[in-house]
């Protein structure tokens, strides 16, 4: 098991956090929502992320994020590859150590179950070592889009789109925003809020 040397500490806008140096390959971030994260939770899950650096050649990072609602003690990680690609798991339970294992079997399923389409889309690149992922017993259909709508889009602002959002009883909703001319989508988040998703240039 490789070396880890946590050499900074982070403390901002209610986050709070470490970031954790591992192998070659890897970086992980640990962060607590509204939370401080004790050092035996840093180390859990820092030690449970190392199965995941023989996948991955090139720089990888890895975010853990900490937070808990009522008695939900909640873990969400994710993997961003370099391509776009990006692996996310969120678990919960009554107890941050159950939450951590959670997470990390549920991200290794589904590198798994989806090696063969990444080795499809990222041939060639030095991003996933493939030769190190379990080939999954058996092979996943793809998604199937079984329907196709097309609607006018009504430049709004945010605010707008989220009261439009509710007006339909959905829990997200598409529309071109009156500010930037792009493209976002509001989301109905778990704690009752909402969120924004706005697009990004790729590095």
């Amino acid at each position: 098991m490789p070396d880890f040397n946590i050499f900074n500490y982070l403390e901002y806008n209610n986050y709070f956090g470490f970031i954790v140096e591992g192998a070659d390959y890897m970086k992980v971030i640990v962060t607590g929502r509204n939370m401080s994260v004790r050092d035996s939770l840093v180390e859990q899950v820092e030690n449970k992320l190392t199965k995941f650096e023989k996948y991955f050649r090139s720089d990888i990072e890895i975010h853990a994020t900490f937070s808990h609602q009522k008695t939900d003690q909640i873990v969400e990680i994710t993997i961003p590859i370099k391509q776009g690609t990006t692996f996310r798991a969120e678990e919960r339970s009554d107890n941050m150590e159950t939450s951590i294992d959670m997470a990390v079997d549920k991200l290794a399923r589904q590198i798994t179950k989806h090696k063969t389409k990444l080795e499809k889309r990222y041939r060639g690149h030095e991003t996933i070592r493939f030769e190190e992922i379990p080939t999954p017993a058996v092979e996943p259909e793809g998604p199937q889009i079984v329907r196709n709508k097309k609607f006018f889009m009504k430049p709004m602002d945010p605010e707008e789109a989220a009261m439009q959002m509710e007006l339909l009883g959905h829990n997200f909703f598409v529309f071109r925003n009156r500010d930037t001319e792009e493209m976002n989508v509001v989301y109905a988040r778990k704690d009752g809020k909402f969120g924004l998703i706005e697009p990004e240039d790729m590095e």
